[in-house]
């Protein structure tokens, strides 16, 4: 109300004349979400300059603040794409991209990613979106790392999927954070496990305030392929409440759920988020393109103000350039030929994996184990003869000219294993066939070996 914002510390005032926001917060337990904040977030304070970014479009405003280079010296004026449809994407004037912009995104670039999360992740707790805001970043890994920093301090604790994205593990690894990998199967997350760890971490003394959150891949998980079910989902979304943690929802392959017949059919976290402890990533680098570097981050108005107040003090704001070309794209496609293209999309990398496993179980019966990849680009397979598969990879296999990725790279505590992740998404169908015959014949020697040496 009026009255209360008269009332409020000057501080906050400074952000709500900024970034507008009010927030609403349902649960006791999230009437401040300062307790999950590093100490080097409370730390960060809004840019003085950034601050004046949003009022100098204004109708009437004159700006003789912000130290703006003039549009007048740039060489590009306007440019022209094609598309692999045979259509064009014209963009006449670039003054907007070429020009300092705000630091949570340009406006015509968030009006549509708005739309897309309420189309896509409304209709239950925040149908309307009226408790997110949205920060526009230069890829969604550059908004996770500035999550991880906003909430984590050395031996806070934070839960992830054991294996997990390797990119992450390296965003957290200098931040020097108590990493606890939960156990997974062919569904995801395991619900009933990831309990276990939370009571045996309070039994050691942790108290809920030091497990500040769990950081989830649901859909297509990388490495391992699996995805999430909406119950599963629910009573980790519960558990979240009940032991009072945030819930970071790293979500890139939601677009590739081969599982899925219409996008946002799999019920989101953010969906289903009742008390705003849910911040989620997204990135148009598996759909439209991974060189552009256009993610987003969705969530706690608070929470997102925080993500904000970094990038003003590192980046200022994501390239302009590619989010006029993004939101462009919008204009001309709507939701509707967004839709089309992600099931073309989709289709590709459906027939890839198809292909992928066909060949594994030509190849590798004998010697792997694997469950279909129900979204995402990868396959995760066990090798049963191999205890450790990192030197037989980094070794004989790339002197057998195939590479892999050995799965040590994504467990939390780089702990050895049999493991290896196999990405179907570049390499054409002879080549993936050739390179499955390759490791076929490394493994059977491997299993020679272990059979003369048991001898």
């Amino acid at each position: 109300s009026r009255s209360r914002l008269r009332k409020a510390t000057p501080f906050l005032c400074l952000i709500l004349t900024t970034h507008c926001f009010s927030p609403q917060l349902h649960s006791k337990n999230m009437s401040s979400i300062h307790r999950f904040l590093s100490k080097k977030s409370l730390k960060r304070k809004p840019s003085a300059i950034r601050a004046l970014q949003p009022l100098s479009s204004l109708p009437g405003m004159i700006s003789l603040a912000g130290g703006m280079p003039n549009l007048s010296t740039f060489p590009l004026k306007s440019a022209k794409f094609k598309l692999t449809d045979g259509t064009s994407l014209d963009l006449p004037n670039l003054s907007s991209a070429l020009q300092y912009s705000q630091t949570a995104g340009m406006p015509h670039l968030t009006n549509h990613l708005f739309q897309m999360q309420r189309e896509f992740h409304g209709g239950e707790a925040n149908a309307d979106g009226k408790d997110w805001d949205i920060l526009v970043t230069n890829g969604s890994q550059s908004a996770l790392s500035k999550a991880f920093e906003a909430i984590l301090d050395e031996k806070d604790t934070l839960l992830c999927e054991n294996p997990t994205y390797s990119g992450a593990l390296a965003s957290l690894e200098p931040i020097g954070c108590n990493l606890e990998g939960c156990e997974v199967d062919e569904f995801g997350l395991i619900p009933e496990g990831l309990e276990r760890k939370l009571q045996d971490l309070k039994t050691k003394g942790q108290t809920n305030g030091i497990v500040k959150a769990l950081y989830t891949i649901p859909t297509g998980c990388n490495p391992s392929g699996s995805t999430l079910s909406v119950e599963r989902k629910r009573r980790i979304y519960d558990l979240a409440c009940e032991y009072d943690f945030l819930i970071l929802e790293d979500d890139p392959y939601n677009f590739l759920n081969f599982g899925e017949e219409e996008i946002g059919t799999n019920t989101s976290f953010l969906k289903m988020d009742r008390e705003n402890r849910v911040i989620r990533f997204d990135s148009f680098s598996k759909i439209i393109s991974a060189g552009l570097r256009v993610g987003w981050a969705t969530g706690n108005k608070e929470l997102i103000h925080f993500l904000n107040l970094h990038q003003q003090a590192t980046e200022l704001h994501a390239s302009g350039l590619s989010q006029l070309v993004t939101a462009a794209l919008f204009d001309q496609w709507g939701l509707d030929g967004f839709r089309k293209h992600v099931a073309y999309v989709k289709d590709f990398y459906r027939k890839r994996r198809d292909f992928t496993v066909q060949c594994i179980d030509k190849y590798l019966s004998e010697d792997v184990e694997y469950f279909l990849p129900t979204a995402g680009m990868f396959v995760w397979m066990k090798l049963k003869h191999v205890k450790d598969s990192k030197s037989l990879i980094e070794t004989k296999a790339r002197q057998a000219k195939v590479l892999l990725v050995p799965g040590q790279a994504f467990h939390p505590n780089g702990e050895p294993g049999p493991y290896v992740r196999a990405a179907f998404s570049v390499a054409s169908e002879e080549e993936i066939e050739t390179g499955i015959q390759r490791l076929a014949t490394i493994l059977k020697e491997e299993r020679k070996t272990k059979v003369v040496l048991c001898a």
